[in-house]
């Protein structure tokens, strides 16, 4: 893959985050449309049985209603053929339900990783590791 495209990959892959960073779940569903092939996978246990489009339509709802300031700063951004990894750190503040558990007012400040691969300007694998015990411990919804 040439060096140009793995800056579009860059590219895209900032523009989503651009429209996660928008707060708005409806720029957030028509980003995942745009930037997630129809047919891609996201790669978790959890969400195994739906595309990469619903499911990241799944998250972004459930995390927007716990955190609706939630805020993801892509820290690093690697690209090496039709791959990219992104170190990021996500911020926000629980003033909604989650996991189940009523909101707590508390700020979160957690890491996490992900991998995209791209197929015609489209993330169509997403692989990711999120720290949610350290989310989890600064809710207090566990013990540390």
């Amino acid at each position: 893959m040439s060096t140009a495209q793995e800056a579009r990959n860059k590219e895209t892959y900032h523009r989503f985050h651009a429209a996660i960073n928008s707060g708005d779940l409806e720029v957030i569903a028509k980003a995942i449309d745009e930037f997630v092939h129809p047919d891609g996978r996201f790669h978790t246990k959890e969400l195994a049985d739906v595309t990469a489009v619903q499911a990241q339509k799944r998250v972004w709802e459930i995390l927007l209603r716990a955190f609706p300031d939630i805020h993801v700063t892509v820290e690093d951004l690697l690209a090496e053929g039709d791959k990219i990894v992104a170190r990021q750190t996500v911020t926000g503040t629980n003033s909604g339900e989650y996991r189940g558990m009523p909101p707590t007012g508390k700020s979160v400040t957690y890491n996490e990783i992900f991998i995209a691969r791209f197929a015609d300007g489209q993330i169509i694998d997403l692989w990711g590791v999120v720290d949610v015990y350290s989310q989890l411990r600064q809710l207090g919804l566990i013990q540390a």
